[in-house]
């Protein structure tokens, strides 16, 4: 693969619903770009849905060797199910899904990942691997608010997180746990504001990790990277630029091998004082692979600075290439690309 091609590889961009079919053709073809997550909220139905990936997948060429699009979605269920309509049963809260056994998750899980499969979708960022404790609840905002958490219990969060990833997998689609190392201890959204968000208990070694090892355990695909910040690991590093947490804990003591994705850093208010291109070779850098941006507007600008990084950085290059091979081995075991 050229560097181009290398580099596109480690971006996803957003397909909002009020946006053309068609829209994001030009920059999927000429950025050589990795996936489209769909966002804004698809409410029409499976057949709207199954148009627009249908088109998306038309867009590369997997005859010519050109690899497939991770097409995702966020189905987590309750306030956060972006796909609904006739196709897509509603899905309980995440709170509501752990009153369930981890055998009734996992069955019902595999009939939403059937759902998404039908639909065209092959990666859904779900489970949420966040624990908020009692005490904070609905102050958390951008998960306890919403009732995103399974429990407040690690211990219950981790059996679940491995029985919702059971599921997507029996369906057919991967799955994504997220928001290493966890937002369910900050106040504010990351995707609102940067005041509130920095997490000043977990640690290298908290309980509240449990649940993230127990969905590497199961077979996570992904791994969402936040955007938050955590004194007692990286002090004023946003997670999904820190390499304490990327490369040292999140790889290193923890093991994790496969793709690593942000969280969005085309429109998250927590990142925003971060220059555009800086938000995709910094989490290169920090050991990331995947960049989601919801905006389309951001890839050229993050595509050039991942480019021309490489070009003037060998050791940079070669983490490009790292995280591109990781990649590409993902799309070569869901079916998206083939060794020749």
């Amino acid at each position: 693969m050229s560097a181009s091609e290398r580099a596109g590889q480690l971006l996803m961009v957003g397909l909002d619903v009020n946006a053309g079919r068609n829209s994001l053709d030009a920059l999927v073809r000429d950025r050589h770009l990795g996936g489209v997550i769909l966002l804004g909220g698809w409410y029409d139905g499976a057949d709207r849905v199954r148009a627009a990936t249908r088109h998306l997948e038309s867009v590369t060429d997997q005859s010519r060797g050109e690899p497939g699009l991770f097409l995702a979605a966020d189905q987590e269920g309750g306030n956060v199910q972006q796909l609904r309509g006739e196709g897509f049963t509603r899905i309980p809260s995440a709170l509501d899904q752990g009153e369930l056994s981890s055998s009734q998750l996992a069955r019902q899980a595999a009939g939403w990942a059937e759902e998404l499969h039908n639909a065209g979708i092959n990666v859904n960022l779900a489970p949420v691997a966040d624990t908020v404790p009692a005490e904070l609840g609905r102050a958390n905002a951008p998960i306890g608010r919403w009732d995103r958490q399974f429990s407040s219990d690690p211990t219950v969060v981790a059996r679940m997180v491995g029985a919702f990833i059971d599921g997507m997998h029996r369906g057919g689609v991967a799955a994504t746990v997220k928001h290493f190392p966890g937002i369910g201890r900050i106040t504010g959204n990351t995707d609102l504001t940067a005041e509130g968000i920095t997490d000043r208990q977990t640690t290298a070694s908290d309980p509240y990790l449990r649940p993230f090892g127990a969905g590497i355990k199961a077979g996570a695909d992904f791994v969402m990277v936040g955007s938050a910040i955590y004194s007692r690991i990286d002090p004023g590093v946003n997670a999904m630029f820190s390499r304490a947490i990327i490369t040292d804990l999140l790889r290193g003591r923890m093991g994790y091998d496969g793709v690593v994705i942000t969280d969005d850093v085309g429109a998250a208010k927590a990142v925003a004082a971060t220059p555009v291109g800086k938000r995709a070779t910094t989490f290169v850098d920090a050991g990331g692979d995947i960049v989601l941006t919801a905006r389309p507007d951001t890839v050229p600008t993050m595509h050039r600075a991942l480019t021309s990084r490489m070009s003037a950085d060998h050791a940079f290059a070669a983490k490009v290439t790292q995280s591109a091979t990781r990649v590409m081995t993902l799309k070569v075991d869901l079916g998206l690309a083939s060794c020749r």
